[in-house]
């Protein structure tokens, strides 16, 4: 039921999650059957781009509606060294009566660190699910699903590795799986708690590699049925040199057609795993009576090239890792497709607007509550996105999305300059053609504007970082 006319709110994101995913056939079965269901109550932004494509960044931007150059939290910084003290949007709701609880991966650094700011009514993490598996005597050695690589780090080219491609099969129980794990907390959350307006964050971390399968999902999508696009092991024509030299084209480097096809049947078959369990959610709200008193939202942080481009993971600005899925159900939204570009940083002042909370200070975001309620068109502006490094300062990007066109400028390598509506799979880098000068120049502009008003600290003049 909803308590004191403050609407609850439960705040779902996977991780890893293609905004294609949604809507998508392969094998001939759904790969997101109860988020289509879900998709056709709500609003949809068909366009909806994250801050970074990587974990850490993208949701601390997010939580906190500030641009990760402007918060501190550009690469992933497990240890929270660059963390600043900003407010997180589960502070604003727990502020305002709200009882708060977060329930899977905590990839957001603010300090004090968020669990030290508010008492959460429940907190589940990776941490809990640790002990949970120590204490059942599982082990896991990274074997077949490592890949090693040279990562730029402040500087230099380190050799490390990363979750590859390879695909296997979860060796124990399905209930065990990390995932199963944190639903169960969040569906016992939802069960119990009738004090006051809840806020559930769940944070999944499935379709995230290694791409370990539970058995029940292993044979879900059989390979060989699987509908690849048609830039799987593909390079854009006038690709920037450095971007072989990035994670994910390291990482991409070599794969077959064969084994990108049993990638895409793991990855998929964990996807539809997270959408069981936003289906277990809804489920759970409905039979608590919950469901019409609900905001339900759904994203993910960043996407996954899957062999597009010959990569994979995310870390680049293609709309495989940037472009992400969002939709927005209130019981009194419409149902609706919206085309504009959007970014996650407009989500935390939607979703405090739609509480009647006011934020305190300047956030980067806009609230998109007059399209969500009453079908206002947004009006056109442009996004941005950025990248630099992933677990210290590292291969540098920058983005802006402006209409169809997306420019990406890299201070150690050519630009790049793509029509998304033309050449939506961006093959076709058009920067440096002389009938498109005006318009990269316009788009530099607007890029090398934003992020230096944004905290930045890349020279957008003599090609260099500071």
């Amino acid at each position: 039921m909803q308590i004191d006319n403050k609407p609850n709110i439960v705040f779902i994101m996977t991780d890893h999650q293609r905004a294609d995913s949604l809507g998508m056939i392969q094998d001939g079965k759904e790969v997101t059957p109860n988020l289509n269901k879900l998709s056709k109550k709500s609003t949809v932004f068909k366009r909806c781009y994250n801050t970074c494509p990587l974990c850490v960044p993208a949701r601390t931007a997010l939580a906190t509606g500030k641009y990760p150059t402007r918060n501190g939290a550009v690469f992933n910084d497990w240890a929270g060294e660059r963390a600043g003290d900003h407010k997180t949007i589960h502070e604003y709701l727990s502020e305002d009566g709200y009882e708060v609880a977060h329930i899977g991966v905590d990839h957001i650094k603010v300090r004090p660190a968020i669990n030290e700011r508010i008492d959460f009514a429940k907190w589940i993490t990776q941490r809990e699910y640790k002990e949970y598996i120590k204490e059942k005597g599982f082990g896991f050695g990274p074997g077949i699903f490592h890949k090693e690589v040279m990562e730029l780090r402040n500087g230099e080219y380190i050799r490390t590795k990363y979750s590859s491609m390879n695909t296997g099969l979860w060796q124990y129980e399905s209930e065990d799986y990390r995932d199963l794990y944190f639903m169960k907390y969040a569906v016992d959350f939802l069960k119990n708690n009738q004090k006051k307006p809840f806020a559930l964050f769940l944070y999944l971390w499935a379709p995230h590699p290694p791409l370990v399968v539970p058995g029940p999902y292993a044979s879900l999508f059989k390979p060989e049925k699987i509908d690849l696009p048609p830039n799987v092991g593909k390079m854009a024509v006038n690709e920037p040199e450095g971007r072989r030299k990035g994670i994910a084209g390291q990482l991409g480097e070599g794969v077959g057609i064969e084994d990108w096809r049993k990638a895409w049947a793991a990855h998929l078959a964990l996807t539809r795993l997270a959408d069981d369990c936003v289906g277990e959610i809804i489920k759970t709200l409905e039979k608590s009576g919950c469901d019409e008193d609900t905001i339900i939202v759904f994203t993910s942080d960043h996407g996954e090239h899957l062999g597009q481009h010959a990569m994979y993971q995310k870390m680049e600005m293609y709309e495989q890792a940037i472009h992400v899925p969002f939709l927005i159900h209130i019981s009194k939204g419409r149902a609706q497709e919206i085309g504009a570009p959007v970014s996650h940083l407009d989500i935390m002042p939607t979703l405090l607007d739609l509480a009647g909370i006011r934020a305190v200070g300047d956030i980067d975001g806009t609230t998109l509550v007059n399209t969500i309620t009453d079908g206002i068109p947004l009006k056109d502006k442009p996004v941005f996105c950025q990248y630099s490094g992933n677990p210290a300062l590292g291969d540098i990007r920058r983005a802006v999305i402006a209409n169809k066109y997306k420019y990406i400028y890299d201070p150690r390598d050519k630009p790049e300059l793509f029509d998304l509506e033309n050449d939506p799979f961006e093959m076709n880098n058009l920067a440096g053609k002389p009938e498109y000068k005006k318009l990269q120049n316009k788009l530099h502009d607007l890029c090398r504007k934003w992020h230096l008003e944004h905290g930045d600290w890349v020279d957008y003049d003599q090609g260099i970082t500071l």
